[in-house]
């Protein structure tokens, strides 16, 4: 029974979410900044927590009413049908989002509708399911705003914007679904080279390699929500994990990765290695003007320098970013640069004419890709 769907994403990414949605053909019914509406199946939910590379979570509608107060949420939760869904011997756990004036704390709210799944199982089965605050079973999630209350079951349980493969994050590292993002941002074709020095964890080298093999996510990750709710069959999803390993493509481009940090180079191969693209992904510990480029044009160089986020910090980047600046117009002509830059006005110190300045939902709102052209000698030969 098609029902709907709401991913949640970060804020301001969710065009990314609705871009990916209409690639796998799910219509796009509403949109907010930090959520999207399709509608599907269980199955839905399951091929889309596998697929989705920007979203935080995936979210399958139970129920929809209208509940002025905790005693209205109570008594109309506990007229629905959730043994259907819920096993009277397992487990579950509520969040919530509530935005009702006669409730103070989210979390009375959340109270009232446990004792009312507590109460029906009670009633049916004079026995009830434990509940906690634990997310790694069945997990529901209670949007209730003014007077409209929308139940839903969050198939995702733990966030998928965690990847499954970065057991070692590194310094400031960048989220998985906001380099995904932005390495469908830039212009590169899969077939050209992508030159990450500065790597750090290896985030934006491992999503590109994900990206161009098209490999999804959700296939490193062994627990979600769904699996814990009645109806789930788990030969389905068997077939889904098989089927989306023979969509797997080979690679033939080149990714490098560079950190003068040899531990972060360490930290970037196992990563790799958990992804399962290591050998997609060539590794160099040296200082990023050293990273080597490869002949072939057309690729990206991007970087993901420190933001200078502390007091003073900005000062002493400011020549960070104009040696980079230095290192693109020297050795980068013939690529698209990039530089993730979450305190923008560091980038006027590259000394080069940005081609674009997307806005990226990083640290602070101001957060900006910034993209160069970079000419093989003059602009003017070019």
């Amino acid at each position: 029974m098609k029902q709907p769907i709401t991913i949640r994403c970060a804020p301001g990414t969710s065009d990314w979410v609705a871009a990916e949605l209409r690639q796998m053909d799910y219509p796009v019914l509403q949109q907010t900044a930090a959520g999207v509406q399709t509608s599907g199946t269980l199955e839905d939910c399951m091929w889309l927590n596998m697929q989705l590379r920007t979203a935080h979570s995936v979210l399958w509608e139970f129920a929809q009413f209208k509940a002025l107060t905790a005693d209205d949420l109570y008594t109309k939760a506990k007229e629905l049908p959730w043994e259907k869904y819920l096993e009277v011997d397992g487990y579950f756990s509520i969040d919530a989002f509530v935005r009702n004036e006669t409730i103070r704390d989210f979390r009375f709210a959340s109270l009232k509708l446990k004792d009312a799944i507590a109460d029906r199982m009670q009633g049916l089965y004079k026995r009830r399911p434990d509940s906690g605050k634990e997310k790694d079973r069945a997990v529901l999630f209670l949007f209730w705003y003014g007077d409209t209350v929308s139940l839903y079951f969050d198939t995702s349980g733990e966030t998928i914007s965690k990847h499954g493969y970065r057991f070692r994050p590194g310094k400031a590292p960048l989220m998985e679904t906001i380099a995904s993002g932005i390495v469908s941002l830039t212009r590169w074709q899969w077939d050209k080279p992508f030159i990450n020095p500065m790597c750090g964890s290896g985030t934006l080298a491992i999503e590109a390699a994900l990206l161009a093999t098209n490999t999804p996510p959700g296939l490193l990750r062994e627990n979600f929500g769904f699996m814990h709710l009645k109806g789930y069959d788990p030969a389905l999803w068997s077939e889904m994990q098989r089927q989306a390993k023979d969509n797997i493509e080979p690679f033939r481009g080149t990714i490098i990765a560079t950190d003068r940090d040899w531990r972060a180079m360490e930290n970037t191969r196992r990563n790799a290695e958990e992804a399962g693209v290591d050998k997609n992904i060539r590794f160099e510990t040296c200082d990023f003007s050293q990273t080597p480029i490869p002949d072939q044009k057309g690729g990206i160089v991007i970087l993901n320098p420190e933001w200078g986020e502390r007091l003073g910090e900005s000062t002493e980047l400011e020549e960070v970013y104009k040696s980079i600046g230095d290192f693109f117009k020297s050795k980068c002509g013939g690529h698209w640069g990039y530089i993730v830059a979450g305190n923008p006005a560091l980038g006027k110190h590259i000394g080069l004419r940005t081609s674009r300045k997307i806005p990226v939902p990083l640290a602070q709102d101001e957060g900006r890709l910034l993209e160069y052209e970079l000419y093989e000698g003059s602009k003017k030969d070019s």
